[in-house]
């Protein structure tokens, strides 16, 4: 059964203020197995009334208080799905979390900050069905791949802290696209070309300059460091198209207001999820995130 959370976009989208809970009960979660492995349940909810304003919500209904884990898919911010993330969900569901798997309005149809707006709109109604879900909403971390690694990243710079949360995990995260728009037009590299075009459509359809040039500043996410940020993993691979310099920028503005970030390498070219998937990658994430929420 199919069930809907209502809840109103969140213009300064880190509020969580009450406006921010005006949002319907959700009703009768369907089960993730019909054999009830691991005592699961799952169900999806919208959390706004557009299209692609929606998650898959992942718990454990033993009236115990989780930590919760937030997944933000990749695609450019033009494409992808969260049933990509489907499999990584039920990992972290397994080893205890409640999970909440994101979809957001895509760039095609809301230029930025719509997508970081839909970020904080489901941590918002996360907030207010804690206790239907098990979520204790004093400890979760959000992790993002490719540019849903730059909508996480961006939610962990935004004001100066968000309210219980321990931690912003990144798999080649975008963490500056204007360092993207300036790397795609000096290559012959396609991924690098495309990810330029993917930044200006993002802006909305814009280059950094002029008008343009104040949303390009609120997409740089290094720009946005303060000192109640929350720490950050981002992980690379020494040769892929989004580069590990991209996340040293964000390391070296967050180690000046004495956030810490730790940016990991790993050897060849691989990108977002089949980084994810290299052997050890996978361990070194839940590790860092076991660390902070338990």
């Amino acid at each position: 059964m199919r069930t809907a959370v209502f809840a109103s976009a969140l213009a300064a989208a880190i509020a969580l203020t009450p406006a921010a809970a005006a949002a319907e009960t959700a009703k009768d979660p369907f089960p993730v197995d019909s054999n009830g492995l691991g005592g699961l349940s799952a169900e999806s909810v919208n959390y706004g009334h557009q299209r692609n304003q929606d998650m898959d919500v992942w718990w454990t209904a033993d009236g115990t208080k989780r930590p919760g884990v937030f997944l933000i898919h990749g695609g450019w911010w033009s494409g992808g799905d969260k049933r990509y993330m489907t499999e990584i969900a039920r990992t972290y569901a397994d080893m205890g979390y409640t999970v909440f798997n994101l979809n957001y309005r895509l760039s095609g149809q809301e230029a930025w900050p719509a997508q970081r707006s839909d970020a904080f709109s489901a941590i918002a109604v996360a907030r207010k069905h804690a206790g239907r879900w098990s979520f204790d909403p004093a400890k979760f971390v959000v992790v993002g791949f490719s540019a849903g690694g730059h909508i996480a990243a961006a939610v962990g710079t935004y004001g100066n802290g968000v309210p219980g949360l321990k931690g912003v995990v990144g798999l080649s995260p975008v963490i500056s696209p204007l360092r993207a728009f300036s790397d795609g037009a000096k290559t012959t590299d396609i991924n690098k070309r495309r990810l330029r075009v993917a930044a200006m459509r993002l802006a909305g359809g814009c280059e950094p300059k002029g008008k343009c040039s104040r949303v390009w500043a609120s997409m740089e996410v290094p720009w946005h460091a303060s000192a109640k940020d929350a720490p950050m993993l981002m992980l690379h691979s020494e040769n892929e198209f989004v580069p590990p310099v991209q996340s040293e920028l964000l390391k070296t503005m967050l180690g000046q207001v004495g956030v810490d970030v730790t940016v990991v390498t790993q050897p060849g070219s691989q990108h977002s999820a089949p980084l994810f998937r290299e052997p050890g990658v996978a361990e070194r994430v839940q590790q860092w995130i076991s660390e902070r929420i338990g």
